[in-house]
Formats: C-alpha cells, sequence, structure tokens
C-alpha cells in the first residue's frame, strides 16, 4: 500500500479538475470563451495556480499530402490560490480571450460573397478541417505531477 505523501506527491487521491464549457460552441467574433472549472479531490490540497489555454488544430490535405499545424490562439493564468476540501466540489469561473488565425484562404473569401464561394470550394477541395481545444493545468502545492483537463470547443 502507498504511503499518504507518496500518493499526494504523485497526485493520487488528489485533485482533479474538469472544465465546463458553453454546449453550443462560440462565436469567433465574441473573442473570448466563458467557462467553469469544476475541482474535487479525496483530501484538503492548496490549488496554487491554473494555466487555461485554447488550441487550434489545422489540417489540409490528403493522404500523404497531409499537413497538420496547431497554434495557440489564447491563455491566461489565474493566480489566485484557493483550497479544494475534502469530498466537495469547488467551481471557479473563467474567460479566455482569444484571437482567430485567419488562412491566405480565409483571408481570400472575406473579401466578399463571390470570393467566400471560390474559397469555401478550395477549402472543401483541400480537407480544409480545423478543430479547437482548450486545456486546463492545474498546479497543487505538494505534488509533483499537475492535473489536467481537455475539451474540444466549437467556434463558430
Amino acid at each position: 500500500m502507498l504511503g499518504k505523501k507518496v500518493k499526494q506527491f504523485f497526485g493520487i487521491e488528489g485533485v482533479k479538475v474538469e472544465i465546463l464549457l458553453p454546449e453550443e460552441g462560440v462565436r469567433a467574433r465574441d473573442r473570448v470563451i466563458p467557462g467553469v472549472l469544476r475541482f474535487q479531490s479525496m483530501n484538503t490540497q492548496m490549488v496554487t495556480n491554473v494555466r487555461i489555454a485554447l488550441f487550434e488544430k489545422y489540417s489540409r490535405g490528403r493522404g500523404k499530402e497531409k499537413l497538420i499545424d496547431e497554434y495557440k490562439l489564447g491563455e491566461v493564468e489565474l493566480f489566485d490560490a484557493f483550497q479544494v476540501p475534502a469530498g466537495e466540489i469547488v467551481e471557479v469561473d473563467f474567460e479566455l480571450p482569444f484571437k482567430i488565425v485567419k488562412s491566405d484562404m480565409d483571408e481570400f473569401g472575406a473579401k466578399n460573397f463571390i470570393f467566400k464561394g471560390i474559397a469555401n470550394a478550395a477549402k472543401t477541395l483541400s480537407a480544409v478541417k480545423s478543430y479547437y481545444r482548450i486545456e486546463a493545468t492545474a498546479k497543487v502545492k505538494g505534488t509533483a505531477l499537475s492535473p489536467f483537463d481537455s475539451k474540444y470547443i466549437t467556434i463558430k
């Protein structure tokens, strides 16, 4: 059986974090994602800070020609330490500001409605897709491994 200090050091029975996001997603023009971080733990522990970031996974092409890039679109760090009591749920609201990176094709399509149709057709032929993911990582006092969560979100 592992000792209590060893369990705490590795985060076993420690703080767990869950990201709660709007189910309907967010609009790109809002430039902010509202959300809630839900913390719970089997043992009372202190969260010293939390980092929340938004990433875009941008893929294009098919088969061997497929290219994938990842971009960080926003990040916020919460520095107010708080305690997570054993067996209780602690929720922390957050707002994550972000900025969408437009591809050359998107810039071309934004010029007018005719170019938008051409750009959309070119994106379909090139199998262009973007997926957006939010990651939250919490630092917990006295532990080596930081609890984290990751969720996909729709950005329209």
